[in-house]
């Protein structure tokens, strides 16, 4: 089978298919209908550009047919004000009500962070999601006795992050590191993937923002996910396949409080050239 099929009764021969298509390899002359190049079948990332683009639902990729593709509903497109006010208002949320997160939306947040772009489309992401609250507990109570000893040995982290400021509010029954959040979304790849830290970290913001418009918050968990990439023993408790290692950790409930206004932020450092 063909790398792709094109609907000769359809196609418009306009060439917006090779126009758009990243490693160009659909060939195409003023007239003619579109084919793949003699490097298609090798070069060819899978993007779904070509499938995406066509205005005339001509285009069909081997992987991928037209018909599988979910057709944009232009109702549904966002207006300039709307992304703004969307965007601006996305608060980091560290307070969460005392309520699980259903699996079928965590599911669904995961499949649009699948969305998220990733160098040559390699889509690095693994996900691992925790929503077991004594696990999360237990796992955080080990991220707390590393900080603990780093404020002990005192590091130059201990000093920079007020460490010794943690450990205490935890110790006085605060939870520092997950904030009491009832699920712990975590994203890996291998380690040795040269596209898996940008990848999952655009995949993560991705899944953040989609949780803000299904009504959830959602935090980065920053101690819980420094401490198995500098703490061995809390790489080995997380169990994640050889040669991975964790680029994002999130927290994700339902807010316990609502924000009312958007706070201020710097201006943007911008140099025109």
């Amino acid at each position: 089978m063909s790398l792709f099929t094109v609907d000769a009764g359809k196609c418009k021969k306009d060439g917006i298919c090779a126009a758009v298509c990243p490693m160009g390899i659909i060939d195409w002359s003023k007239g003619e209908n579109p084919k793949p190049s003699a490097e298609a079948e090798e070069l060819c990332i899978t993007c779904g550009h070509c499938v995406a683009v066509c205005p005339h639902g001509a285009l069909s990729h081997r992987a991928m047919a037209v018909e599988a593709c979910q057709p944009l509903d232009k109702e549904l497109v966002l207006t300039g004000p709307q992304a703004g006010q969307f965007l601006t208002s996305r608060r980091s949320i560290r307070a969460y009500q005392d309520e699980p997160v259903p699996r079928e939306t965590i599911e669904s947040l995961i499949r649009i962070a699948s969305y998220a772009p990733s160098g040559h489309n390699m889509q690095p992401c693994h996900w691992v999601v925790r929503d077991d609250r004594a696990e999360l507990k237990r796992l955080a109570g080990l991220v707390v006795d590393w900080l603990r000893g780093l404020v002990k040995a005192k590091h130059q982290l201990a000093e920079m992050l007020h460490l010794d400021r943690v450990v205490a509010r935890w110790e006085s029954g605060m939870d520092t590191i997950l904030r009491g959040a009832p699920v712990l979304v975590q994203v890996h790849a291998p380690k040795d993937d040269r596209t898996a830290p940008q990848g999952c970290t655009i995949a993560m913001a991705y899944l953040e923002l989609a949780a803000a418009a299904h009504g959830l918050g959602a935090c980065w968990a920053g101690f819980f996910n420094m401490a198995p990439l500098l703490h061995p023993p809390m790489a080995k408790e997380l169990g994640l396949p050889e040669g991975h290692q964790v680029f994002g950790s999130m927290m994700l409930g339902k807010p316990k409080y609502k924000y009312q206004r958007i706070p201020l932020r710097k201006t943007p450092d911008i140099v025109w050239k």
